[in-house]
């Protein structure tokens, strides 16, 4: 506003809020009135773009009710655009100012300031992609890791916004075959204490110190130095660059927990605002944290405020910034009231009927660590969902079954397998229309940030996360990982071949699924990080994309692009509804079924064959049962040996062999085209996709 600015913040069990303005080392302290509906407010003149500010509460000092003011304690503004300046270091002199105490010393010098910047609408001009769902390739990425070592992108741009929307980033991507690029958190977020005394970082970003700022590390030296408005125009650039490639920018927004732990750890905003109402309290025990998250505290979204300030946030992203959607971590918290959580929490009917927030793309981590937790099925369209059952019997099917660690001789894989193929309707099909989510609703991923990765799980049965200074106690024992016979690197050209073949299995499982496909960066390159699968807090060669692609890393990625080429080319790959399993012409026997399952001998799948513990070997046809598509047939060996297979005897057209995953590139294969009928012979632990012709 021309001549000043109008404040508000949320503090509705204060008796004074101050607003503290920051200019070459002094501060003014302005009152401001209230709290009117529990906001405090005031028209303050002589406010400009970039002026630095923050607050103080004062209240009551009654942490057994929840309540932990403290005038002292300098506070960034919760709605605040930018952020200048760096929290600081729990093991340096005076960082114990920060901490939730009753203490008078200042903690003004330790911490960031909250910055005016203008509004970025209009300053971005590409319309956005709007890329359907049913043509969608997730590539999930952080920031800072993927351009870090990328020689092609000059060195002061390398590990920033600027830096991944570089030509030769872009080029990358595009080259790929992704749509759709999901950065891991870039909110503003602080290092944890614990991992500041151990000279770590938080590398990922799980710990938000503000819901509407970019953060500021990630921008160019020089976007730094000028201040927040520079790093906002920078991360508003960088989603337009994107966007005029056709690349859509979904962020990881981690609105479930924020940096400030546990309830008696440091004190940045929201504790020290209203830390009553903005924090899930245990029942019955107001001064202690109900932690769902894992982290020390959650936001308590049962409380009206909470969900007021996710919507803003979200819709600011969206309609200001720019940005195409969102991944929401440890989202069924989101969904908690006092009573569990509910598909028709407020919070998660809001997002998806909001005419901004609704229109973007809204995928859910659709699990927390509270009781009740795992919630997979149960978000409200259009919402999509992370689908670890995907994950986990994938993993199993082509490593620890195959290794024979895994149950195939006592009760069978093959269904679960095939439910996941044809886009777990088990898990997205119930609602009203039945089946209405289709199979989109399933974001399928075999890798995320958390775990190991694609090669890792080919070369490690055990976790080994010394590094992270937890003595090998941090990160989950749930691999399902099979290392081929030895741990680690191997000088054995033939077991680092049979890990190879595993890898182009677990990629091509998920990115030929029905489903949303979602690839991690690195993956397609054989990205290692020595064993490590929980490498939160490794900002450094150990995470970042190692751009040296020689030998078999190279023909690993002319692999996955090979793959994303076939699946946009033929939309028989990517289905948007629902499986019926019959005929769309039932009287035309050139006609097939718009899906239908094989034994190995080519009859059709039958109830014995599926509950036979031994059944490995399957055949995943696919129809559109229209002229000019492609039909398709995935045929999967799940045992160690070569198996013998009668492709499908029908009427219908030829097949040509379009990849197996027997081959280490697609470069140069020769062309195969089998009849209905005829025998053909699949290496060991192996896939084939056939296609036929389009006419």
């Amino acid at each position: 506003m021309d001549g000043g600015a109008s404040v508000a913040v949320f503090a509705s069990h204060a008796t004074e809020v101050l607003l503290c303005l920051f200019d070459n080392g002094h501060e003014e302290r302005i009152a401001l009135q209230g709290p009117d509906h529990g906001i405090w407010h005031a028209f303050v003149p002589g406010i400009k773009l970039g002026q630095r500010y923050g607050f103080r509460a004062a209240g009551p000092w009654r942490p057994k009710h929840g309540h932990r003011y403290n005038p002292a304690k300098l506070l960034l503004d919760p709605y605040g655009r930018g952020i200048h300046g760096n929290l600081t270091a729990m093991n340096q002199p005076g960082a114990s100012a920060l901490l939730s105490t009753r203490d008078t010393t200042d903690s003004a010098p330790l911490m960031p300031r909250s910055v005016v910047t203008a509004e970025p609408g209009g300053t971005w001009q590409t319309p956005k992609p709007s890329v359907p769902w049913e043509d969608t390739v997730i590539y999930e990425v952080h920031v800072k890791g993927f351009t870090q070592q990328m020689k092609e992108v000059p060195k002061k741009l390398r590990g920033t916004y600027a830096g991944l929307a570089h030509p030769a980033s872009v080029d990358y991507l595009k080259r790929l075959g992704v749509t759709s690029v999901q950065l891991l958190p870039v909110h503003a977020f602080a290092d944890e204490p614990h991992l500041q005394h151990l000279g770590l970082s938080n590398y990922w970003g799980y710990s938000t110190l503000n819901f509407f700022s970019p953060h500021v590390p990630y921008a160019t030296q020089k976007a730094q130095e000028t201040g927040g408005q520079a790093v906002l125009d920078e991360f508003v650039g960088m989603v337009d660059l994107l966007h005029q490639a056709g690349l859509e920018v979904i962020l990881d927004v981690v609105y479930n927990h924020t940096t400030e732990g546990s309830h008696g750890d440091r004190v940045v905003s929201w504790k020290g605002l209203d830390n009553a109402s903005y924090y899930r309290s245990q029942p019955h025990n107001a001064g202690h944290y109900d932690d769902t998250t894992g982290t020390g505290n959650t936001l308590d979204f049962a409380h009206p405020r909470v969900v007021q300030m996710a919507m803003d946030s979200l819709r600011y992203w969206v309609a200001e910034v720019g940005v195409d959607g969102f991944r929401f971590d440890l989202a069924a918290t989101l969904g908690r009231t006092g009573q569990g959580f509910s598909t028709d929490h407020p919070f998660l009917m809001g997002i998806t009927m909001d005419p901004i927030i609704g229109g973007a793309k809204l995928i859910a981590e659709p699990w927390d660590l509270g009781l009740g937790g795992w919630q997979v099925g149960n978000f409200p369209p259009p919402m999509a969902e992370w689908n670890d059952r995907f994950r986990d019997k994938t993993r199993s099917f082509w490593l620890t079954e195959i290794a024979g660690k895994g149950h195939s001789r006592h009760h069978a894989t093959a269904p679960e397998l095939a439910t996941r193929l044809a886009g777990s309707s088990d898990l997205f099909g119930h609602g009203d229309p039945p089946l209405g989510r289709g199979p989109i609703a399933s974001v399928n991923f075999v890798t995320a940030h958390d775990g190991f990765t694609a090669y890792d799980l080919t070369a490690y049965n055990h976790k080994h996360n010394d590094a992270n200074g937890e003595d090998n106690r941090d990160g989950t024992d749930n691999n399902r990982s099979w290392n081929h016979g030895h741990e680690g690197p191997s000088d054995d050209a033939d077991l680092e071949a049979r890990r190879r073949r595993s890898v182009r299995n677990l990629l091509a499982t998920t990115l030929l699924a029905a489903g949303t496909p979602m690839l991690t960066a690195g993956d397609e390159v054989g990205r290692t990080q020595g064993g490590n699968n929980n490498a939160y807090c490794q900002d450094n060669e150990i995470s970042w994309l190692d751009w040296n692609l020689d030998g078999w890393r190279s023909e690993l990625l002319a692999t996955v692009q090979h793959l994303l080429a076939l699946r946009h080319a033929h939309p028989v790959l990517r289905p948007k509804r629902f499986y019926a399993g019959q005929d769309e012409n039932p009287g035309d026997s050139l006609f097939r079924a718009d899906s239908a399952w094989f034994t190995a001998t080519g009859a059709h799948a039958h109830e014995d064959w599926w509950d036979d513990p031994h059944t490995r070997v399957l055949q995943f046809m696919r129809s559109l049962s229209a002229p000019g598509m492609a039909d398709a047939l995935m045929i999967i060996n799940g045992t160690p040996d070569d198996a013998a297979v009668t492709i499908p005897p029908d009427e219908g057209s030829p097949w040509t062999l379009a990849w197996d995953s027997t081959w280490e590139t697609p470069a140069g294969a020769a062309t195969e085209v089998s009849d209905p009928g005829s025998e053909i012979m699949l290496g060991g632990a192996s896939i084939r996709l056939y296609l036929t012709e389009v006419s």
